[in-house]
């Protein structure tokens, strides 16, 4: 029998443990970036600083519950394949606990989506029910992109009616985002294609096989570019025309290189999304339609 003090050790450790199965169990990852893209379009959209705040409090908690609901959903197939490195696999966290953590998570995003606007909130909670419907149903069939492409689209959404007026957003802005996310699946996904094909999951990629998701991964993701540098009113500006020819013959060089290593096409398409986000962000970028809803 241990001392009060070994217990107490023993107890904050087992707590540590738990804590930080939760952060690896999130995907911290996406959650990050997707949290800081959301944060750096409300701040170049002009939303002020608490709002800004509260959209980056809104997309955390989105992407929170996302990230558990995925892991805890698919507990049992990462069990049974042995897929080491995943917290719940590994023991340092419960399936139940990350249910917890995922619902939880999911009830703060409900208010604070709603405190940024009416409209703001129906839309980026569309997107996180896109994301929930992908991890419990969608991502094992042919629409498994669809989700991804929502998700993307509905965040700039979600910061332009968010801004006074609550304009919608411009059309290039959406187009972009949906090309975003269908590159974001293919990317996230061509990593595991063949693991995922051995317990059961077939979802668009995996319908494709891992030699043509390759090949196709970079094209949503310059068409993505293309919208962005040609979409704005006006002619493209000298970063436009840079951009659009980088990731073009990035994406290139990726698809060929990815024949000999498989990482290529991968790293390529993430220099490309890189890409696009500046883009995105660049300074006089008006990403809200001038049309209120």
């Amino acid at each position: 029998m241990g001392t009060p003090e070994q217990s107490a050790a023993g107890t904050t450790a087992n707590w540590g443990g738990r804590l930080g199965g939760l952060a690896g169990s999130c995907h911290p990852g996406p959650v990050v970036a997707v949290t800081v893209l959301a944060t750096a379009l409300a701040v170049t959209a002009g939303q002020g600083s608490a709002r800004s705040v509260l959209t980056a409090a809104a997309v955390l908690t989105g992407q929170l519950s996302v990230g558990w609901c995925n892991d805890a959903f698919d507990a049992r197939r990462d069990i049974a394949a042995g897929r080491r490195g995943k917290p719940i696999v590994d023991g340092t966290v419960r399936a139940t606990d990350v249910w917890v953590a995922a619902y939880a998570a999911l009830a703060l995003c409900v208010p604070l989506s709603f405190v940024c606007g009416w409209w703001a909130g129906v839309v980026h909670l569309a997107g996180v029910a896109a994301a929930w419907a992908y991890n419990v149903r969608l991502k094992a069939t042919a629409w498994s992109w669809a989700p991804y492409a929502l998700g993307f689209a509905a965040l700039p959404a979600f910061v332009t009616l968010g801004l006074p007026g609550q304009p919608w957003p411009a059309w290039w802005v959406v187009a972009a985002g949906a090309l975003l996310g269908v590159g974001a699946h293919l990317g996230d996904v061509l990593p595991d294609i063949r693991r995922d094909l051995a317990t059961g999951v077939r979802g668009w990629p995996h319908r494709l096989g891992p030699d043509r998701a390759r090949l196709l991964l970079p094209v949503p993701l310059v068409m993505a570019s293309a919208v962005l540098a040609l979409g704005p009113p006006g002619p493209p500006g000298v970063w436009g025309f840079t951009a659009l020819g980088l990731t073009g013959l990035i994406a290139v060089a990726g698809t060929w290189l990815g024949r000999v290593w498989e990482q290529a096409a991968f790293a390529a398409a993430v220099a490309v999304a890189l890409a696009d986000v500046a883009l995105l962000l660049l300074p006089g970028v008006a990403i809200a339609s001038p049309t209120a809803p």
